[in-house]
């Protein structure tokens, strides 16, 4: 990694050792919160053998959810979002443009164990993907990704491209609140933190005893379960949590 691992124990000291740490760059940092810090930047579905195929993972989602959709996605890239976000294993990784939000998810669960805030610069490791931006700094739309639509990752069974970085419309609440982003990993399965030179990603650690004040801190920021999740669901939790 580009830096040794550092530990935060406080908002203000993860915005202190941000800001020397990016001083030297100029484009766009992605970050990722992990509530224990040993997991790996590995996506979900590749955290598990298994041979189910991703595109029956994406029928049989596709087959009980579309009547529940307000509107019906057009590809399956798009279902591979929808799908993300409700808990089926995908390609995916979620990241996000704020850090205070990573902090947020490093912190809300497994308060026993210390978490890990990862700080990714995406040009950098799409470079060891062969993507190289006509513009500085710009990262590719994922239809921009043709090798990694879910049909052409199906059909194919030799490349060996790594994962690559992508935005895409925020078209829910929830990535809109949550500023998602998203990598979006092919056959090779080598965790980002692993991959080429590895000086586009650190990380800062969180111990576990800290997580409470510094989720404490971030609701005063306004940054809070509600905020992440825009949902009559967050609203019943909060308010269970205030009686």
């Amino acid at each position: 990694m580009k830096y040794r691992d550092k530990k935060i124990k406080s908002v203000s000291e993860l915005i202190k050792k941000l800001k020397d740490d990016s001083a030297f760059y100029a484009g766009p940092i992605w970050y990722r919160g992990q509530s224990k810090k040993d997991y790996k930047l590995i996506p979900s579905f590749y955290r598990k053998v298994t041979s189910t195929s991703e595109m029956t993972l994406i029928k049989k989602f596709k087959q009980n959810a579309t009547l529940l959709m307000n509107h019906h996605s057009s590809n399956d890239f798009d279902w591979l979002f929808i799908m993300q976000h409700h808990g089926v294993p995908t390609r995916l990784l979620d990241w996000t443009e704020s850090s205070l939000i990573a902090l947020y998810f490093a912190c809300c669960d497994n308060p026993s164990s210390d978490a890990a805030l990862w700080v990714l610069l995406p040009t950098e490791l799409n470079k060891h993907s062969g993507i190289e931006p006509e513009e500085t700094y710009d990262i590719p739309g994922i239809g921009d990704l043709g090798n990694h639509d879910p049909k052409s990752y199906h059909a194919d069974r030799t490349n060996t491209m790594g994962p690559a970085a992508a935005i895409t419309s925020r078209n829910t609440s929830r990535m809109q609140a949550q500023q998602g982003t998203f990598t979006i990993f092919h056959k090779k399965t080598t965790a980002i933190e692993e991959i080429g030179d590895k000086n586009h990603v650190w990380r800062y650690l969180i111990p576990s005893e800290h997580k409470k004040d510094i989720l404490a801190e971030l609701k005063i920021c306004g940054i809070d379960k509600f905020q992440m999740f825009p949902e009559l669901a967050s609203i019943g939790e909060t308010l269970k949590k205030e009686i």
